[in-house]
């Protein structure tokens, strides 16, 4: 369940509903909130933001109201977040997952999801740069997991999470080593 939920591309029915270009064929082509705020429409990229945390956030609740058990919940998060970057419906063809994620942490602990949220927004406000305020979030994940839970499971798989986003901004780091990586609002 929490794979197929995460299969479901909130920036490709947010633009379809709102008459916007497929994300996929326009700026990154990466199906994602700051590629949709990229055409232009905040309230477009924050529904899709709100959708893509909603997706990871739902499964990782539903599964531990349902079993009781922190470790199947965190697994239910971890199948979400990879339906978001490869997702049936749609080629196995993704975005980055780094709302995904946060919906996903925050699930897990409100209190992850709050450091991980404040994190980006720092480090935005500092640089202006959405995929590096990414990439400091990612890595500080399984800190965070560890500092708050100190489970030996879930910390592993905040781990798994950060090391696939890391990957999935591979081409933003090359960017962001020749100094040539975009800002917000540039």
């Amino acid at each position: 369940m929490g794979y197929v939920l995460g299969s479901i591309s909130s920036a490709v029915i947010v633009c379809k509903l709102w008459r916007l270009p497929d994300p996929r064929t326009i700026g990154s082509g990466n199906p994602g909130a700051t590629n949709v705020l990229r055409l232009g429409n905040k309230r477009a990229a924050a529904v899709t933001l709100l959708g893509d945390v909603l997706k990871g956030w739902v499964p990782v609740v539903l599964a531990q109201w349902l079993t009781g058990d922190p470790t199947i919940a965190a697994a239910a998060g971890l199948a979400a977040f990879l339906g978001h970057l490869y997702p049936v419906f749609f080629g196995f063809q993704g975005g980055k997952g780094v709302a995904t994620a946060l919906g996903v942490f925050t699930g897990i602990h409100w209190g992850v999801g709050l450091l991980l949220a404040a994190t980006w927004l720092a480090m935005a406000k500092l640089t202006r740069i959405s995929s590096l305020s990414a990439l400091t979030s990612s890595a500080l994940a399984p800190i965070y997991v560890h500092w708050i839970l100190r489970t030996p499971w879930i910390t592993a798989m905040a781990t798994i999470i950060a090391g696939w986003l890391i990957w999935r901004h591979r081409d933003n780091i090359r960017r962001l080593l020749q100094g040539e990586e975009g800002r917000i609002g540039g």
